[in-house]
Protein backbone atom coordinates (compact mmCIF):
# COMPACT_ATOMS: atom_id res chain seq x y z
CA UNK A 1 0.00 0.00 0.00
CA UNK A 2 2.71 2.43 -0.87
CA UNK A 3 2.09 5.86 -2.31
CA UNK A 4 3.17 4.71 -5.77
CA UNK A 5 1.04 1.56 -5.99
CA UNK A 6 -0.98 1.10 -9.18
CA UNK A 7 -3.67 -1.09 -7.60
CA UNK A 8 -6.33 0.75 -5.60
CA UNK A 9 -6.83 -0.08 -1.93
CA UNK A 10 -10.07 -2.11 -1.82
CA UNK A 11 -11.83 -1.96 1.56
CA UNK A 12 -14.97 -3.71 2.79
CA UNK A 13 -17.01 -1.56 5.20
CA UNK A 14 -19.20 -4.42 6.45
CA UNK A 15 -19.27 -4.32 10.28
CA UNK A 16 -16.57 -1.64 10.39
CA UNK A 17 -16.75 1.44 12.63
CA UNK A 18 -17.44 4.48 10.44
CA UNK A 19 -14.98 6.92 12.03
CA UNK A 20 -12.07 4.51 12.22
CA UNK A 21 -12.60 3.33 8.66
CA UNK A 22 -12.96 6.91 7.38
CA UNK A 23 -9.72 8.01 9.05
CA UNK A 24 -7.92 5.04 7.48
CA UNK A 25 -9.36 5.99 4.07
CA UNK A 26 -8.38 9.66 4.50
CA UNK A 27 -4.82 8.73 5.49
CA UNK A 28 -4.33 6.51 2.44
CA UNK A 29 -5.93 9.04 0.10
CA UNK A 30 -3.57 11.75 1.39
CA UNK A 31 -0.61 9.46 0.77
CA UNK A 32 -1.66 9.19 -2.89
CA UNK A 33 -3.49 5.85 -2.97
CA UNK A 34 -6.77 5.38 -4.80
CA UNK A 35 -9.20 4.00 -2.22
CA UNK A 36 -12.39 2.09 -3.01
CA UNK A 37 -14.87 1.36 -0.22
CA UNK A 38 -17.47 -1.37 -0.78
CA UNK A 39 -20.66 -2.07 1.22
CA UNK A 40 -20.77 1.46 2.66
CA UNK A 41 -24.32 0.92 3.89
CA UNK A 42 -23.08 -1.75 6.31
CA UNK A 43 -20.64 0.54 8.17
CA UNK A 44 -21.70 1.21 11.76
CA UNK A 45 -21.95 4.27 14.00
CA UNK A 46 -21.62 3.54 17.71
CA UNK A 47 -24.18 4.89 20.12
CA UNK A 48 -27.85 4.54 20.90
CA UNK A 49 -30.08 4.46 17.84
CA UNK A 50 -32.42 7.17 19.14
CA UNK A 51 -29.58 9.64 19.80
CA UNK A 52 -27.90 9.09 16.42
CA UNK A 53 -31.16 9.49 14.48
CA UNK A 54 -32.09 12.57 16.53
CA UNK A 55 -28.74 14.25 15.80
CA UNK A 56 -29.00 13.44 12.10
CA UNK A 57 -32.51 14.85 11.85
CA UNK A 58 -31.42 17.98 13.75
CA UNK A 59 -28.51 18.40 11.31
CA UNK A 60 -30.98 18.24 8.40
CA UNK A 61 -32.74 21.32 9.77
CA UNK A 62 -29.60 23.44 9.29
CA UNK A 63 -30.15 25.71 6.31
CA UNK A 64 -29.75 29.26 5.06
CA UNK A 65 -32.28 31.88 4.08
CA UNK A 66 -29.77 33.50 1.74
CA UNK A 67 -28.32 32.21 -1.51
CA UNK A 68 -29.19 28.50 -1.81
CA UNK A 69 -25.97 27.68 -3.65
CA UNK A 70 -24.08 28.43 -0.45
CA UNK A 71 -26.47 26.41 1.71
CA UNK A 72 -25.11 23.32 3.47
CA UNK A 73 -25.63 20.02 1.68
CA UNK A 74 -26.90 17.23 3.91
CA UNK A 75 -26.22 13.77 2.58
CA UNK A 76 -28.85 11.10 3.11
CA UNK A 77 -27.51 8.18 1.06
CA UNK A 78 -25.04 5.92 2.89
CA UNK A 79 -22.32 6.18 0.22
CA UNK A 80 -22.50 9.98 0.08
CA UNK A 81 -22.73 10.19 3.88
CA UNK A 82 -19.54 8.13 4.13
CA UNK A 83 -17.75 10.36 1.58
CA UNK A 84 -18.78 13.41 3.60
CA UNK A 85 -17.29 11.89 6.76
CA UNK A 86 -14.03 11.26 4.89
CA UNK A 87 -14.06 14.81 3.52
CA UNK A 88 -14.28 16.11 7.09
CA UNK A 89 -10.99 14.35 7.83
CA UNK A 90 -9.16 15.91 4.89
CA UNK A 91 -7.72 19.44 4.56
CA UNK A 92 -10.52 20.27 2.10
CA UNK A 93 -9.55 23.91 1.54
CA UNK A 94 -6.07 22.94 0.33
CA UNK A 95 -5.25 21.48 -3.06
CA UNK A 96 -3.84 18.27 -1.56
CA UNK A 97 -7.09 17.70 0.36
CA UNK A 98 -9.26 18.09 -2.73
CA UNK A 99 -6.94 15.84 -4.73
CA UNK A 100 -7.09 13.21 -1.99
CA UNK A 101 -10.89 13.42 -1.83
CA UNK A 102 -11.13 12.71 -5.55
CA UNK A 103 -9.14 9.52 -5.02
CA UNK A 104 -11.89 8.08 -2.81
CA UNK A 105 -14.74 6.05 -4.33
CA UNK A 106 -17.54 4.69 -2.15
CA UNK A 107 -20.17 2.19 -3.28
CA UNK A 108 -23.37 0.74 -1.88
CA UNK A 109 -22.96 -3.02 -2.18
CA UNK A 110 -20.29 -4.53 -4.41
CA UNK A 111 -20.21 -3.45 -8.09
CA UNK A 112 -19.69 -6.23 -10.62
CA UNK A 113 -16.20 -5.03 -11.57
CA UNK A 114 -14.99 -5.52 -7.97
CA UNK A 115 -16.87 -8.72 -7.12
CA UNK A 116 -13.98 -10.97 -8.14
CA UNK A 117 -11.30 -8.88 -6.38
CA UNK A 118 -10.30 -9.42 -2.77
CA UNK A 119 -11.21 -6.64 -0.36
CA UNK A 120 -9.61 -6.14 3.04
CA UNK A 121 -10.90 -5.13 6.45
CA UNK A 122 -9.26 -2.33 8.42
CA UNK A 123 -7.45 -3.65 11.48
CA UNK A 124 -8.85 -2.15 14.66
CA UNK A 125 -12.13 -0.98 13.12
CA UNK A 126 -14.20 -4.12 13.68
CA UNK A 127 -17.60 -3.43 15.27
CA UNK A 128 -17.52 -6.70 17.23
CA UNK A 129 -15.22 -5.05 19.77
CA UNK A 130 -17.82 -2.37 20.56
CA UNK A 131 -19.35 -2.69 23.98
CA UNK A 132 -22.10 -0.23 23.14
CA UNK A 133 -25.10 -0.40 20.82
CA UNK A 134 -24.69 0.76 17.23
CA UNK A 135 -26.63 1.53 14.06
CA UNK A 136 -25.67 0.86 10.44
CA UNK A 137 -25.61 3.62 7.84
CA UNK A 138 -28.37 1.76 5.99
CA UNK A 139 -30.63 1.96 9.06
CA UNK A 140 -29.77 5.63 9.55
CA UNK A 141 -30.59 6.44 5.93
CA UNK A 142 -33.90 4.60 6.26
CA UNK A 143 -34.75 6.55 9.41
CA UNK A 144 -33.93 10.03 8.06
CA UNK A 145 -34.95 9.58 4.44
CA UNK A 146 -37.34 6.67 4.30
CA UNK A 147 -35.35 4.45 1.95
CA UNK A 148 -31.97 4.10 0.29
Amino acid sequence: MSAMSKEPVLLDAKNQILGRLASYVAKHALSGDNVIVLNAEKAVISGRRKNIVEEAKHRLETRTLANQTTAPVHQRRPDLYFRRVVRGMLPWKKAKGKAAFHKVMVYIGVPEEYSSKKSVKVPGADASKLGSPYITLEDLATEIWGTI
